[in-house]
């Protein structure tokens, strides 16, 4: 029988030995070291140091780092919104998810690739899943188009929102301004791009516009794009995969 893979959330929490130290603490302690550093900054011995606590403390609540990264994930995910379908309806609860991802990952940028990389099993992914398939069976998806639908719309969010971060930290590490940054990567087009002459006209249209604004209406531009297109699929009489009428799918 193949064995199942270890997760922090498979197992019971233990009770702490020590009164001054709990997995809470541990877990807001990681997040600090998270976004102020990144994910390679974080070690148990660094947390340890952090905590004031010997790392045998921190164990006795998290095995290793893999299981902190599983918790940390999923407080990110607490920070989430997601209405009830019922009351928001569909696309409002879908959309209110998208820019609370989007609001999330700005504020944790580490998190996109642990996303990508860890199986997300903690209760507040759950609660996102639950509710994220309810808001498309409210809309009509059944089946697996439930979970298409989830994930076209997530990899929508971190599609989108990861070259943001990516900008940002390359603001970050050049010490220039935003304005600053773009302009020198303007030249830089200017340059590579002077056999194409009709990408270089594309790139000027963004010059001395607020990068922040523009890449906020970019984002709804592609949210409003996604929403059009699953309304779209919904109108179709026949499923994706077994060309069987919808109102006969279960």
């Amino acid at each position: 029988m193949q064995q199942p893979i270890d997760s922090v959330w498979t197992r019971e929490p233990r009770t702490s030995k020590s009164p001054t130290l709990s997995r809470g603490q541990i877990v807001r302690a990681a997040m600090e070291l998270l976004d102020a550093e990144g994910v390679d900054a974080l070690s148990m011995r660094r947390l340890g140091a952090k905590l004031g606590a010997g790392a045998t403390s921190i164990y006795w609540h998290v095995a290793h780092k893999e299981e902190l990264l599983e918790l940390v994930m999923d407080e990110v995910y607490g920070e989430v919104p997601l209405p009830d379908p019922e009351v928001a309806g569909w696309e409002d609860a879908v959309t209110v998810f998208a820019y609370g991802l989007r609001d999330a990952l700005f504020k944790h940028p580490w998190a996109v690739s642990l996303i990508t990389t860890r199986p997300s099993l903690g209760p507040n992914a759950m609660r996102l899943s639950t509710r994220m398939a309810a808001a498309f069976g409210r809309a009509g998806f059944a089946g697996l188009e439930l979970d298409y639908a989830g994930a076209a719309l997530l990899s929508y969010v971190l599609g989108a929102t990861a070259p943001e971060i990516a900008w940002r930290s390359m603001v970050d590490r050049s010490g220039l301004s935003g304005e600053e940054l773009a302009e020198a990567l303007h030249e830089t087009v200017r340059r590579a791009a002077r056999d194409h002459p009709d990408l270089i006209s594309r790139h000027e249209r963004y010059r001395g516009r607020d990068a922040d604004v523009t890449r906020a209406v970019g984002f709804d531009f592609g949210l409003t794009c996604l929403l059009d297109g699953l309304r779209a699929r919904l109108a179709r009489d026949v499923g994706p995969l077994t060309g069987i009428d919808r109102e006969s799918r279960t």
